[in-house]
């Protein structure tokens, strides 16, 4: 039923008639939630969740809007790592690499990794989405305050906007909340809540963080049959930046975009493939040729999908990158 408060707002804010039909179908949904939400008496407290969640993902999407033609990478990590740490260093580096290549850097805008990384991206080429904690952490100073960070006081509305615009991510090795926002993105990946992207996890030459954490998930989680062996396709562990950059093109040589509807999903590709390879795929990703199997469609690959084998669109997205 239409909320007559709702329908007098858009008409007095210039919205009807103006907006196209999916932006006013949009924003009437969300009047309504929040009109319904008042009348029906909820506790008060509900009301400044919904509220406080509401304002920070806004906030996050004007600070990012300006750039959302731009590439990013969220660069994940400690933040007790010290300046003179060999982790800071490679941060720093990987940021300012990708920064000569045109990407932008997404930070949580705090100490450690978080500076590092904005340090080596620069001021202008750097995105921070900070939390507001008792005992820390403030913006670091290679953050522009004014127009490039966000402050939130939820961790969920703060992934969000750490993970929702980026091309790519990179962890290096940290604690709870390192371990927190490496499981999201990996869940994200594996249920299709997020869209393909290469997870780099990032060491020293010897070291061994990631290693240890891997044999965790293979000997504790997949051994027990509570996650397939397969899915650790959908993380690579690097111990060089040149690895991680390699990482990163090899993603993206060839894949573009994925779509699905209507049970088929699409790769939208930068490169038409010839018919000689829709037989490599179908050696290599058997999962996802049933059906009436690939198909070329101009510059993209479409295939049958039931909306739940990310871990095989992740092998026949790498699959499709390796074609020559």
């Amino acid at each position: 039923m239409t909320d007559p408060a709702v329908e007098a707002f858009l008409q007095e804010s210039g919205l009807l008639g103006a907006a196209d039909d999916l932006e006013l179908t949009r924003v009437r949904e969300l009047l309504e939630d929040v009109s319904a939400l008042v009348q029906s008496g909820h506790d008060v407290r509900d009301l400044r969740v919904a509220a406080t969640a509401m304002r920070e993902l806004l906030d996050a999407a004007r600070v990012f809007s300006p750039w959302r033609d731009r590439p990013k990478l969220t660069v994940f990590g400690s933040a007790r790592v010290p300046a003179s740490a060999p982790h800071y260093a490679m941060a720093r580096e990987l940021s300012e690499r990708m920064a000569q290549r045109g990407w932008m850097t997404v930070s949580g805008a705090g100490p450690g990794i978080m500076a590092a990384a904005a340090e080596g991206a620069g001021i202008d080429e750097t995105l921070g989405v900070n939390i507001t904690l008792p005992f820390e952490q403030s913006s670091n100073p290679y953050v522009d305050a004014e127009s490039r960070l966000v402050e939130m006081k939820y961790f969920f509305t703060r992934k969000v906007a750490l993970t929702k615009e980026s091309l790519a991510f990179v962890f290096f090795p940290g604690g709870l909340g390192t371990m927190d926002e490496a499981f999201e993105i990996l869940t994200l990946l594996h249920t299709g809540k997020g869209g393909p992207a290469p997870v780099v996890l990032v060491d020293t030459v010897d070291g061994t963080f990631w290693e240890s954490w891997q044999r965790f998930i293979d000997e504790s989680v997949i051994a027990a049959g509570y996650l397939d062996a397969g899915a650790a396709a959908l993380f690579k562990t690097c111990h060089s930046l040149e690895e991680v950059e390699r990482e990163i093109d090899h993603f993206y040589a060839n894949y573009a975009g994925f779509s699905a509807q209507a049970g088929r999903g699409r790769l939208a590709l930068r490169r038409t493939l010839a018919n000689e390879h829709l037989g490599e795929l179908e050696r290599r990703v058997p999962q996802l040729a049933g059906g009436v199997g690939y198909q070329i469609e101009g510059d993209a690959l479409s295939f049958d999908f039931d909306g739940r084998r990310y871990v095989e669109l992740r092998h026949l997205i790498d699959a499709v990158n390796d074609l020559r």
